[in-house]
């Protein structure tokens, strides 16, 4: 009971943090079950709990009776936003258009239209998104008017409308919890509308906006790099550097940043300042592509200081530091051939972890992950990969409940066992009871038929008790016998025979309304203990049932149920082999193209390792005064490594519930 109790509780307080109104009070306590599990994001069990809860309130007789029905409209909402969350795109748009299709009030019509857009969106969709914006007309619900105008925003982005969202994102500037994304995407608007002065200030002013929440910090972060690009293609390297310079040493895009940082100071032929940033990042995990650069691009600072002999050394760590990474490299692609990503992959420690992927590159016996933190990282890769865990899950959950028919089994057979043996008997009570209570109330509907004759023509000899009844079977003989003899023959007897006539009549209508009045209290008292035979009577009938039907009837549901679970294991089976294989296959592409990278990479480093090491002695030569030819003093300078490696996508819009990639 406790944690019956706990659990209302914990639902009604979730239930009252997901009402944009007053706070509703938890009558349900299956939804608010399902809204605990929403909690926890077990989108699953939330949606299996929520789903029974309403069909079965759907069934009744009478809804407004269910103790849903105060939250039924609420429900009908959670279900589409289980299943959005849960990535059921379809059933999710059903759920949410049965409510518009539906007879509710302004408010949540409009609701109702504003998820659905939403799942159109995300689907990209953004046409069918527009329209359901388009739909929404009147009163909104409180709070939902931003998250309108930001989705309205992002869908004008999405159809190439910049100068549409570009109006709506200027209204959003100075909301708190949307500012950082509406202020990045306003200069991604104007940006693609080519108003590139508009653009660089209002990335500036992104750029800056104060916050402490991590997703606001990283979209500044964000605005920084995008801004710093855009200002170095510009060849303003110093504004560029003062945008990098503002991106957080520890964020996701830091490493990003501080490579352009340093090509910045480099393009300004500052190459000393650029051997700071290059530094910090040459220091941080090699596996990034981003450091992979630096290792080539510092010791290329040195070399153009005339710094050679660190030049030379660095170069020689990097093509130490690229033979191992290459060693990785094959080992994370021959780790995958083997099927030992996919097995990483659905690690129960690792996902415990909100950062799950990030971690993924810890492990030491993972090498199948080292290089594809990126790649995970993606928007496509993750759906590939999101689905393969939620196969990964449901095929767990099959599993389980496969398990789960033998228990059933079992319990059916030791119900059998224990009610079999006592049924036999339970029948000999019952037939016993069954004829009591029929010839109770045969004697029961007699007595009442004689009570409304009673009432309707008076008929005192019906009243009779024993002895008078006995009294007058004895006086009929005697009467027979004086009418066959003459009743003058024998004058005494007959005058007694008359006197005791007159006192048995007499006593039975002076006591006639005084019997039936008993007759009647009797009868009411007789009723009481019909009904509680009745209800005796029904009691054993609902056990018998209840014992019966404990055991029988469930063989063939659990076979059918059985079947199902088979079909669904052996379907999904299929399925993982298939998303699973096409994983892989984009995995292996992704480190055959960074082992190819690589491999240039280390061409580059042991030719640049040479000249700088040839430089480098030289230069000592020099210093000992020794004559050097001058021919080769003519020798070529170390090839210089090329900003921006793996060249960045144009920037995208970033809706305020996205998750900033590691």
């Amino acid at each position: 009971m406790g944690r019956a109790r706990r659990l209302v509780f914990a639902a009604a307080a979730l239930l009252a943090s997901s009402t944009p109104a007053a706070a509703e009070v938890l009558r349900d306590l299956h939804f608010g079950e399902a809204l605990f599990h929403a909690h926890q994001e077990h989108w699953f069990e939330a949606l299996e709990r929520l789903d029974t809860e309403i069909a079965q309130h759907q069934g009744v007789d009478e809804p407004e009776l269910d103790t849903l029905y105060a939250h039924i409209d609420r429900a009908e909402f959670s279900v589409g936003d289980f299943e959005l969350s849960y990535r059921m795109h379809h059933r999710a748009g059903r759920a949410i258009r049965a409510v518009l299709e539906g007879d509710v009030p302004e408010p949540v019509r409009n609701e109702a239209a504003y998820r659905l857009a939403r799942i159109h969106f995300q689907k990209d969709q953004p046409l069918d998104a527009l329209i359901a914006l388009d739909g929404i007309e009147g009163e909104l619900p409180e709070g939902l008017e931003d998250d309108v105008a930001f989705l309205r925003a992002n869908v004008s982005l999405a159809l190439g409308r910049p100068g549409e969202a570009a109006e709506v994102l200027r209204g959003l500037q100075r909301e708190d919890e949307l500012r950082g994304f509406a202020a990045y995407n306003l200069g991604i608007a104007l940006l693609r509308e080519e108003r590139l002065e508009e653009a660089v200030a209002q990335l500036d002013r992104a750029g800056r906006v104060g916050a402490d929440d991590p997703a606001t910090r990283a979209i500044r972060d964000k605005a920084n790099l995008v801004l710093g690009t855009l200002l170095f293609e510009a060849r303003a390297f110093g504004p560029a550097q003062t945008a990098l310079d503002r991106v957080r040493l520890e964020g996701a895009f830091s490493n990003q940043a501080l490579l352009k940082a340093g090509w910045a100071d480099a393009s300004d032929l500052n190459f000393e300042r650029a051997v700071v940033p290059w530094s910090l990042l040459a220091e941080r995990d090699s596996t990034d592509a981003a450091v992979q650069e630096a290792l080539l691009a510092l010791p290329y600072a040195y070399s153009k200081v005339d710094v050679h002999g660190r030049a030379a050394a660095l170069y020689g760590q990097a093509v130490e530091t690229f033979g191992a990474e290459l060693e990785k490299v094959d080992a994370s692609i021959g780790s995958i051939r083997s099927g030992a990503f996919l097995e990483a992959l659905v690690r129960e420690e690792i996902r415990q972890d909100k950062d799950w992927v990030v971690r993924l590159r810890s492990l030491p016996d993972a090498p199948e992950t080292f290089y594809l933190i990126t790649l995970m990282a993606s928007h496509d890769f993750q759906t590939a990969l999101q689905n393969y865990l939620d196969l990964e899950d449901l095929r767990k959950k099959l599993r389980t409940w496969s398990l789960g028919f033998d228990s059933y089994d079992e319990i059916i057979r030791l119900r059998r066992a224990y009610y079999e043996p006592l049924l036999p008997g339970l029948d000999r009570e019952f037939r016993r009871l069954d004829a009591q209570i029929r010839l109770r109330r045969e004697q029961h509907e007699s007595l009442s038929r004689k009570l409304e004759n009673l009432l309707v023509a008076p008929r005192p000899e019906h009243l009779a008790t024993a002895g008078e009844l006995e009294v007058g079977q004895a006086l009929v003989p005697i009467e027979r016998a004086l009418g066959a003899a003459g009743a003058e023959a024998h004058p005494e007897q007959a005058a007694r025979l008359a006197r005791l006539q007159g006192v048995l009549t007499w006593q039975l209508e002076t006591h006639y309304h005084q019997r039936l009045t008993r007759l009647h209290l009797d009868l009411r008292e007789l009723d009481e203990e019909m009904k509680a035979m009745q209800a005796r009577y029904d009691s054993f009938v609902r056990a018998r049932q209840a014992a019966t039907h404990s055991y029988e009837g469930y063989a063939a549901p659990i076979q059918r149920m059985r079947t199902r679970v088979d079909e669904g294991l052996e379907r999904l089976s299929g399925l993982m082999a298939r998303q699973g294989r096409l994983l892989e296959a984009v995995a292996i592409r992704e480190l055959e193209a960074r082992r190819e990278r690589l491999v240039a990479y280390r061409h580059q480093a042991r030719f640049a390792f040479a000249d700088s090491y040839d430089r480098a002695a030289k230069s000592q030569a020099r210093f000992e005064g020794l004559e050097t030819p001058p021919e080769e003093e003519a020798a070529a300078e170390p090839e210089a490594v090329p900003a921006n490696a793996e060249a960045a996508a144009e920037p995208e819009a970033v809706p305020a519930n996205a998750e900033v990639a590691p």
